[in-house]
């Protein structure tokens, strides 16, 4: 016998999520590390290329990672274990679209990125705390900080045998029965004739034998339409990236230290950072599902780029100094004053936008998009885009930073308006609707996305409409011996 399933939704969402945690822990794995005496000290103080190269291999082998010896193992431990946290990561969105009511799977999928938000929050500040851990000349702090990515790793393995299959994929592979029952368990305490499952069982099944009429291999990613959500779930992933704001999560310390910040107050100040991270998707989780996604993407896409314009402005006023400031080669400008106080305030103010629209809704946008036949490799996909990006603007931001300096911002502003021109003429609203009717957004005949609306979902006339016609025979069952107690009645007076 296997462990018992446990089909509470919110329960089964934390667990899945702690996958996103990992990641978070890997993305802020360096943050608190990279301005370190000790780091500064074993690997000889890296920058430009070398360090966007340690950054972008992204959090790769924590067992590696933390017997690292020189660079070469560092970079070579962090690309195995992205490996294994891009798997987790991409799939975990889409368990939960799959077992999520359309009315609540955008606070379901949030929980995804809040667990990436604390992930990093928790590493940040351990790091931070290792780095008190000996003196400037030892391996110590940085090493615990680093041991410390395997705690999220086994709560993971704990959690796993108690979720139970999605419902979406027991159909696909043929499994009835049991996809019945978890679909009714997870949406109706069990009860196999509720409306609500018999509607939505009636869609899966629809949508499905449609979907099975596509073409084998990836023709199955581009004909009958499919290549607007390949863009659309590919590209809301990239342009998650390319907005810059995990470039500062990344290499916040330098920016910060571009501010006139220095030592601890330079950690705790981007430790800050973390925290509005964690705050407003927070806010979020209780709003996302009563507002688009849309108008989330091209709005906050535009303020994102006004940010990065307004912090270039900033820091194109400020003192050149090519050996780097704060024994930092990779911080080569400073702003003091009243500017220094500016680029602090507006790099809090793009995160905290970042953290009510960008954030939360391009995993949620990404996993809404894929018809049942190609959800698992489209989200697979949509998460490729988002590490190559993520793997790019980690490699390209600290040579940029030495280079191009200040005009790095005005690169992420622009990237960030081409997002929202995107978002308006290429994204049809989601929310509100269920994945099967998400299909006929993105088919010939779907409307314009600029012209499509939050809500407007058939299930619920559906589920009425099954929910009436359960109410009608049971009344004619009711009529039905009613009539045949009558006529006992009529016989018995007879005899």
């Amino acid at each position: 016998m296997g462990l018992p399933k446990i089909y509470n939704t919110y329960f089964l969402a934390i667990i899945a999520t702690i996958g996103g945690m990992l990641f978070g822990f890997d993305i802020s794995s360096m943050s608190a590390i990279i301005g370190t005496e000790q780091y500064k000290w074993y690997f000889n103080n890296p920058s430009g290329v070398l360090q966007g190269a340690i950054g972008s291999a992204l959090a790769a082998g924590t067992a590696v990672q933390v017997s690292v010896q020189n660079v070469g193992q560092l970079i070579a431990g962090r690309i195995i274990n992205g490996i294994t946290v891009g798997i987790t990561s991409s799939q975990v969105p889409v368990y939960l679209a799959e077992i999520a009511r359309k009315e609540k799977r955008g606070s379901l999928i949030i929980i995804q990125q809040l667990a990436i938000e604390w992930g990093i929050l928790f590493m940040f500040f351990i790091g931070y705390g290792a780095s008190f851990i000996g003196g400037p000349r030892t391996t110590t702090s940085f090493r615990f900080a680093w041991g410390t990515q395997f705690i999220p790793c086994v709560l993971l393995m704990i959690g796993i045998p108690f979720l139970p299959r999605s419902p979406r994929w027991l159909a696909k592979v043929g499994r009835k029965e049991e996809a019945i029952h978890n679909l009714a368990k997870i949406q109706a305490n069990g009860d196999t004739n509720d409306p609500l499952v018999v509607a939505e069982w009636e869609e899966i099944t629809t949508v499905l034998e449609a979907e099975r009429s596509a073409g084998p291999g990836w023709q199955k990613f581009i004909k009958r339409g499919m290549w607007k959500r390949t863009l659309a779930g590919m590209s809301v992933q990239a342009w998650q990236q390319m907005s810059g704001a995990n470039a500062m999560v990344y290499y916040v310390v330098y920016i910060f230290s571009m501010a006139g910040l220095s030592g601890n107050i330079n950690l705790i100040s981007s430790g800050v950072q973390y925290a509005l991270f964690i705050i407003f998707t927070t806010v979020m989780f209780f709003f996302i599902d009563k507002t688009g996604r849309r108008g989330l993407l091209i709005w906050g896409a535009i303020a994102m780029g006004v940010c990065h314009f307004v912090v270039a402005g900033l820091l194109s006023a400020g003192e050149y100094n090519p050996d780097g400031w704060y024994d930092n080669p990779n911080v080569v400008i400073r702003v003091t004053g009243p500017r220094a106080n500016a680029v602090i305030f507006f790099c809090y103010l793009l995160i905290v936008i970042y953290a009510l629209t960008l954030a939360p809704v391009a995993w949620i946008y990404a996993a809404e998009v894929w018809s049942l036949e190609t959800r698992a490799t489209g989200m697979a996909l949509a998460a490729t885009a988002n590490w190559i990006f993520n793997f790019a603007l980690g490699l390209f931001v600290p040579p940029a930073f030495k280079t191009i300096t200040w005009k790095t911002f005005i690169v992420f502003g622009v990237l960030c308006m081409g997002a929202a021109v995107q978002a308006f003429f290429t994204y049809p609203e989601t929310a509100g609707k269920t994945l099967e009717e998400i299909e006929q957004l993105f088919s010939h005949e779907g409307p314009l996305p600029w012209k499509t609306k939050k809500g407007e979902s058939t299930l619920d006339a559906k589920v009425q409409e099954i929910a009436d016609q359960s109410a009608e025979k049971r009344m004619m069952g009711m009529r039905e011996e009613m009539g045949a107690g009558k006529s006992e009645q009529v016989e018995n007076i007879t005899q």
